[in-house]
């Protein structure tokens, strides 16, 4: 009995000898063991997640060449599990809500080590390095996301679904698309809980009576659950689809040549001059993505206006209204703020442009109402053609008079595209492409403007057919051939800021208000330099 009490006072003057140690230190002195490739599978990639204690483990089937991401989580002993389920209760019953502009992860590390003292006894026999252990569970239990809360914090990561108790969480990756992982939930009771949570972050509510739910979480991800079998046979399904603070920019679109440098250039002349523009594809063909993007291009000091049902839209621009419709309350809906509510409101706020994040009833008629009395727009449509978009528009639920059409100026088809080559590691991932850029002069006059060829995987261009330019150059009262200039200059900036990295959104934002803010001979300067 002494030389057991002996060895855990040893273990714990060797835990406070590394109490302070950073990050990586801590998993060099825990000696962290990487989870094996299961059999028949090798290591493709590794990286970071929470280290040192959770990191993503990329392996691939040596037969069916299949990917699989493994969560490879620093794991408790017994003794710490037990502490771990002691303190687990505790926090549960304390823990008191975040106070006024507090999120529930910074109220979490205010309160916690408050309680911890109160209940040292649980922890008295625990070395620091495994009460740090116990905390990272804690926090991921209490105010993350549970299991899958490491797949929260991977950077290459967009959507995370789950399709029912027992069957693997699948992850739409950067790298390797769709991707099955290592992460399940065992049991109705456990999938169930999970999602009634994650929806109570939400301020939302789910059961049996109500088992749809669409909703935003606090960082802005998007969640997407249905609850229990009752329309789901193989249990409680949701997907999140991530939110990215750092949102992609124009210059990430040419970087991923999802875009060139000559169209950047196109929309940033439309954007300036609060052209309209509808995005058009297939879920998760990056509409939502493209729109912020070119949304990011719009003059600095416009004063914008977005309308959305789940919060997608983030742009750097200090003039900026973000709007979220409402469902409404009980069998009547009382309380509901429609987009169609919301799109009425923005234009008595004289906005310059109106951003909808997706249009699909009668708000596009009041958007169209809104073109017409001269703001700029941007929204997105499900269709997978310009020919289709124009044919949905004109129909029910949306009943755009034909005549009408063409206040919607310009019309961009986004596209998952798989190249016809493979890339260094064998494989053919898809990418997302602008396969058209057009105009609409009418209902059935549609001139493609830039069109992407699959075959060289490049984009061709028939700038001489655009009326668009044409009308500016004629409301700007300058020739043709000094826009075609002006278009020309605004290709080599957004290729030199390519070339510098100058992607993030607020960067970007900060070298346009220079660029429109910029003298004459500055304009000059900067035109010679880009020249050389």
């Amino acid at each position: 009995m002494k030389t057991k009490q002996k060895t855990k006072r040893s273990d714990k003057r060797k835990g406070d000898k590394h109490q302070g140690l950073s990050g990586e230190d801590l998993a060099a002195y825990l000696d962290v063991k990487r989870k094996k490739a299961p059999e028949g599978y090798i290591e493709v990639e590794s990286y970071p997640l929470k280290p040192p204690f959770s990191y993503a483990f990329i392996t691939q089937n040596e037969d069916t060449a299949e990917f699989l991401y493994i969560v490879d989580e620093l794991p408790l002993t017994q003794e710490e599990k037990e502490a771990y389920a002691k303190m687990k209760n505790i926090l549960e019953n304390e823990l008191r809500a975040p106070e006024e502009e507090e999120s529930l992860i910074q109220a979490f590390h205010r309160q916690l080590p408050e309680i911890m003292a109160n209940h040292r006894k649980i922890l008295r026999e625990i070395s620091p390095i495994g009460t740090k252990k116990i905390t990272y569970y804690l926090e991921r239990d209490i105010a993350g996301f549970a299991k899958i809360d490491s797949l929260m914090f991977d950077p290459h990561v967009e959507d995370i679904s789950c399709s029912g108790v027992n069957k693997p969480i699948f992850l739409w990756h950067r790298n390797y698309e769709n991707i099955k992982t290592n992460v399940y939930f065992r049991n109705d009771e456990e999938l169930e809980d999970f999602a009634m949570k994650i929806v109570h972050k939400a301020g939302k509510h789910v059961s049996i009576a109500f088992p749809i739910v669409d909703v935003t979480l606090p960082d802005k991800h998007r969640l997407a659950v249905s609850y229990g079998r009752e329309v789901t046979p193989a249990g409680t399904s949701f997907t999140i689809r991530k939110f990215r603070k750092d949102p992609f920019t124009v210059i990430d679109l040419i970087k991923n040549e999802t875009i060139n440098e000559s169209i950047a250039a196109y929309l940033w002349l439309l954007m300036e001059h609060k052209m309209s523009l509808i995005i058009i594809g297939a879920t998760g063909a990056g509409k939502t993505t493209s729109l912020n993007a070119i949304a990011c291009l719009i003059r600095p000091t416009h004063k914008i206006i977005s309308v959305e049902e789940v919060a997608e839209i983030n742009l750097p621009h200090e003039n900026w209204v973000s709007t979220i419709s409402r469902s409404g309350f009980g069998i009547e809906n009382e309380g509901e703020i429609p987009l169609f509510g919301l799109i009425k409101s923005a234009v008595r706020h004289r906005p310059d442009l109106i951003i909808v994040g997706e249009i699909r009833g009668d708000e596009a008629y009041v958007l169209f109402q809104a073109l017409a009395t001269g703001h700029g727009g941007l929204c997105t449509l499900h269709a997978e053609k310009v020919e289709t978009a124009v044919k949905r528009l004109t129909q029910p639920p949306m009943n755009i008079p034909p005549g009408i059409i063409s206040l919607m100026n310009c019309a961009i088809v986004v596209k998952h595209v798989r190249p016809p080559i493979f890339d260094q590691t064998g494989t053919r991932l898809s990418s997302r492409k602008f396969i058209q850029v057009s105009e609409i002069k009418n209902a059935s006059t549609i001139r493609g403007i830039f069109t992407w060829d699959p075959s060289s995987d490049t984009f061709q261009e028939e700038l001489s057919k655009s009326f668009l330019l044409k009308d500016i150059a004629k409301n700007l009262n300058v020739s043709h051939e000094r826009l075609m200039r002006e278009l020309e200059h605004r290709r080599k900036v957004l290729l030199w800021l390519t070339e510098r990295n100058i992607r993030d959104y607020r960067s970007l934002h900060n070298y346009l208000s220079k660029y429109y803010r910029s003298s004459p001979s500055e304009y000059e300067k900067l035109s010679e330099k880009l020249s050389r």
